[in-house]
């Protein structure tokens, strides 16, 4: 090690919110520890953030104030950027650029910015001997990125799939263990502050859906492709959904999976049914898990807190203990001018799924039904009807596999039969 490797890390943090205030937290909490880890101490120089007065509960007066994030990004009091603001446009990419320019290395926990410009930043940070690291980015505390980049190097990835956020299962889970329908709970998760300002990035899927893309780019070497993942939110899921689930054995859970085909890269994030004794299943409240299959080591499984103030910070702290040991990896795994450009593919892999539907009283009923599905080639597992109410009769019907082209012309068929009220449900039921 040189002496200038034994010189202080230097940090500017901007954004100074639930994270930002967490890592400011164990910097102070523990220096000592952090410089006996990395053979040289780790100091913030500089923070920014909207508004200098906020209350933050942690002391900010040793550091200086930068006016605005691009200032800070290229001071030349800083060597790492630590962009802790959130959103894929504006201050956090302007800012994140201008750091990679000015030869600063770039730490993030921003899952928006990595999945709309990972690939330009990653040849941006190439083109200027700079990283980027953002393991907070997915799945707040779990360690996915490092085992996905560094332990499983000599795998390659058959599948990754997991439940990606947290507000979502927890959400999900509570309306399970209250018996309450969405509406309330969703309503429950807004006054608990778990939910986004704009909650469609949650119960939409798509901040799981920014994460998937990521896993995705690096489990299979390919570019970012967000806007090829398929995103199905939770606002279809109803109690009865998750009762009538529960009494076949499933779970309903907001899922990720991404795998490479014959056809292409799949990437899909939408609510899914999962075996209740599988990890998946198990999965209680605001717990993220993320599921990695490769070709040497099998299935492992990852599971913590996906969210909140310490476990993100951990994660941001894993990052600046890597680049302070002199760690330099790329931004994916490997270089972004290696990586490929994937054919996008829609889901074709053969599943069994579930089905709900309301019938109309009346004579026939079920047997067109039968014949609909039968005509599209999809096979009845399972079926179970329940108690009439209102002229309808409740039917839930468990597949035998099938493919997902199968099932979309049932369901485009099954209100043509003139015996189905209100619309069909579908959701995939996945091997795990």
């Amino acid at each position: 090690m040189t002496a200038a490797d034994t010189q202080p890390l230097r940090l500017g943090i901007a954004g100074l919110g639930t994270v930002g205030a967490g890592v400011v937290k164990i910097i102070q909490r523990h220096a000592d520890l952090l410089a006996a880890r990395s053979g040289r101490p780790i100091a913030i120089t500089a923070v920014t953030a909207r508004d200098k007065l906020k209350n933050r509960d942690v002391d900010l007066s040793s550091y200086h104030w930068a006016a605005d994030p691009l200032a800070l990004a290229q001071s030349d009091e800083i060597d790492v950027f630590v962009e802790l603001m959130g959103g894929h446009e504006g201050a956090a990419r302007e800012a994140t650029e201008a750091a990679l320019r000015a030869g600063k290395d770039v730490i993030t926990a921003n899952k928006a910015l990595l999945a709309h410009h990972g690939h330009e930043l990653a040849r941006l940070a190439e083109d200027n001997g700079r990283v980027i690291r953002f393991e907070a980015a997915v799945a707040g505390g779990i360690p996915v990125i490092k085992t996905m980049t560094e332990s499983l190097a000599g795998n390659a990835i058959r599948r990754v799939m997991g439940v990606m956020n947290g507000t979502c299962n927890y959400i999900l889970t509570r309306m399970e263990s209250a018996g309450l329908p969405y509406e309330t709970v969703f309503e429950e998760a807004r006054q608990l502050g778990y939910l986004e300002a704009d909650p469609t990035l949650d119960v939409g899927g798509i901040d799981a859906g920014h994460k998937l893309a990521i896993l995705s780019a690096i489990a299979f070497g390919t570019e970012m492709n967000f806007d090829a993942v398929e995103i199905e939110g939770i606002e279809r899921v109803s109690i009865d959904d998750i009762n009538r689930a529960a009494d076949m054995g499933y779970k309903i859970k907001l899922l990720g999976v991404a795998q490479m085909t014959a056809r292409g890269l799949e990437q899909r994030m939408s609510p899914c049914l999962v075996p209740a004794d599988s990890p998946l299943g198990q999965l209680q409240g605001g717990t993220n898990m993320v599921v990695v299959e490769g070709d040497a080591v099998g299935q492992i499984v990852l599971r913590g807190a996906g969210a909140g103030e310490g476990p993100t910070a951990s994660a941001v702290m894993s990052d600046v203990v890597e680049i302070a040991r002199g760690v330099r990896l790329p931004t994916f795994g490997q270089p972004a001018s290696g990586l490929a450009r994937a054919q996008a593919a829609r889901t074709a892999v053969p599943a069994a799924y579930y089905i709900r539907l309301h019938l109309a009283d009346k004579p026939g009923a079920l047997a067109k039904v039968a014949s609909v599905l039968g005509d599209a080639g999809i096979s009845i597992d399972r079926m179970r009807q329940y108690g009439h109410g209102d002229g309808t009769a409740p039917v839930l019907i468990v597949t035998h596999k099938t493919t997902p082209e199968a099932v979309d012309h049932a369901i485009a068929e099954l209100p043509k039969t003139g015996v189905i009220v209100g619309e069909p449900v579908e959701l995939r039921i996945e091997e795990v």
